[in-house]
């Protein structure tokens, strides 16, 4: 999920409790090992990102053994116990639940962030690095939401990381976990960008 990330309000609990804040809270918050971490509402242009892309792949995958998800179910990386949303997340088969929570998966074959200027850092990072100790995981998105541009990176073997960028709109998202192709103008239809320069302009006066 590509919301700001407040680390000036901190909290520490254990997964119990942070669970059971979660049920009532009214923003969702990230749990990294004992560590919670608010996080603040997406954009407009973020949501549509994800529900373009949502979209997009639910058709393409109609009737195939994939199931696609957005938003609110949360992934857990045991390794590093961390309890995260991502944007999308695509599955073979059938999800692999944790505690039996059918709101909670443990095995994404495909990860899409729509990334956010507070957090993409993080998520080409410490997160990719996270991502990476789940062993079903073998294909991470991330798209920008101020501009035309979407990096892919596509597991080919043990450790080894394949990198592809996107820039133009004619040209398509090509994914290689189930050979679908998603035209980046599919992916940022009715994307605003000049909304993304206003709301800094704002910030800046």
């Amino acid at each position: 999920m590509t919301a700001t990330l407040q680390t000036s309000e901190q909290r520490y609990c254990t997964e119990e409790q942070y669970l059971a804040l979660e049920e009532t809270a009214e923003y969702k918050s990230e749990y990294l090992d004992g560590e919670i971490i608010p996080m603040t509402g997406g954009s407009t242009n973020h949501n549509q990102i994800a529900g373009n892309l949502y979209i997009a792949l639910s058709l393409a995958l109609k009737k195939r053994n994939y199931r696609i998800f957005i938003g609110d179910v949360r992934l857990w990386v045991p390794k590093v116990r961390l309890y995260t949303y991502p944007d999308v997340m695509v599955i073979l088969g059938e999800p692999e639940y944790h505690n039996n929570r059918t709101d909670m998966i443990t095995n994404p074959q495909v990860i899409v962030e729509v990334l956010s200027k507070s957090t993409k850092n993080y998520d080409r990072s410490d997160k990719f690095a996270f991502y990476k100790t789940l062993s079903t995981f073998r294909e991470y998105i991330l798209i920008d939401q101020t501009q035309i541009k979407v990096e892919q990176y596509s597991k080919t073997e043990n450790k080894r990381w394949l990198y592809r960028e996107y820039d133009e709109e004619d040209t398509a998202l090509v994914f290689n976990s189930f050979q679908v192709e998603v035209p980046l103008s599919d992916v940022y239809e009715q994307v605003n960008f000049e909304q993304v320069e206003q709301e800094d302009s704002q910030k800046e006066e």
